[in-house]
């Protein structure tokens, strides 16, 4: 299993057919999960799409995710917790700035997926809102009010997807506090 440090982030080629494990290590920890085309790097997971086509935001065990061109990206085969997000875009230093207050923010999420697909010709702003494993956010059927809550994944729970086409994956161990109950934890995976 390789291991991806609290508040950081990494990147690599998930071939077709091959299934990626994300596990979370020790509980409460939240992981921001993108993918690209390999071959067309203008073809992204979408947000969108996906959860128009499933017509839940519930996505879990069985359910495709889809790309801006509504092809299948990946599936889930496997998933331990049964409740992620993908309505929040990935944090970022303005995140911390402008709901925590930092005076000095650390680069978050979308900063850790920047640098870690830049090698691969991903700019900052080519990066779409992500899959957020085991993030726990609700939706007020009133309101529309989102709250973030603590995950409900403990330790040893996990994901697993099976790459549809050739990906290129940015993962991150996220690093915004109200996601992860005010604790930053590592994030494993493994091609499984």
């Amino acid at each position: 299993m390789q291991i991806i440090a609290p508040r950081t982030g990494t990147a690599f080629i998930l071939k077709k057919g091959e299934q990626l494990k994300v596990t979370d290590i020790q509980g409460e920890q939240v992981s921001d999960f993108v993918c690209f085309n390999m071959d067309d790097k203008k073809e992204y997971l979408s947000s969108g799409r996906t959860m128009d086509y499933a017509e839940t935001i519930f996505l879990t065990k069985g359910h495709p995710f889809y790309s801006n061109r509504s092809n299948v990206m990946f599936t889930i085969n496997e998933d331990t917790v049964g409740r992620h997000d993908f309505l929040l875009t990935p944090c970022s230093a303005d995140t911390f700035r402008i709901i925590y207050g930092h005076t000095t923010p650390h680069r978050g999420c979308l900063g850790n997926l920047a640098e870690a697909l830049a090698p691969y010709g991903i700019e900052p702003d080519a990066i779409p809102i992500c899959f957020n494993i085991f993030m726990h956010v609700t939706v007020n059927g009133d309101t529309g009010k989102i709250d973030v809550l603590p995950p409900k994944s403990k330790a040893g729970d996990h994901i697993i997807i099976e790459a549809q086409m050739d990906l290129l994956i940015g993962i991150t161990a996220c690093s915004a506090e109200m996601s992860n109950n005010y604790s930053f934890k590592p994030i494993g995976y493994e091609i499984v």
